[in-house]
């Protein structure tokens, strides 16, 4: 399982904390020093069932500097998808990404009802 996170956001913090509470085996990766591509984030979209608004972090400083409430709802898919891999910091974070499944942000039921043990 691959836990894709920004190590300074508390939401990370406490769903790190979480997994490790329950000794949920994951692989790290830093969000900003690792971004994930085009390809992966495409992959994850599709994989997750929900809507690509989902993954940008919109309550973060650089979504709201590039105005992209306002700019998202006339570009493509496609086109989100490549402004997404552009920077970690556009991504809502934290990220599961398991074979059969990805989690976006950290929302505790959820969370247990797909990782719980």
């Amino acid at each position: 399982m691959l836990f894709i996170h920004y190590p300074k956001c508390s939401t990370c913090k406490k769903s790190k904390k979480w997994l490790d509470e329950r000794n949920v085996k994951y692989t790290e990766r830093h969000i900003v020093e690792e971004n994930p591509s085009y390809d992966e984030l495409k992959e994850w979209h599709e994989k997750s069932g929900l809507p690509l608004k989902r993954f940008f972090n919109t309550s973060g400083l650089l979504y709201k500097e590039m105005k992209l409430k306002d700019k998202l709802p006339a570009m493509s898919e496609e086109e989100q998808l490549k402004l997404l891999a552009t920077n970690g910091m556009l991504v809502k974070r934290p990220i599961v990404v398991r074979d059969d499944l990805v989690l976006v942000g950290f929302k505790e039921a959820e969370w247990e009802d797909k990782l719980g043990r």
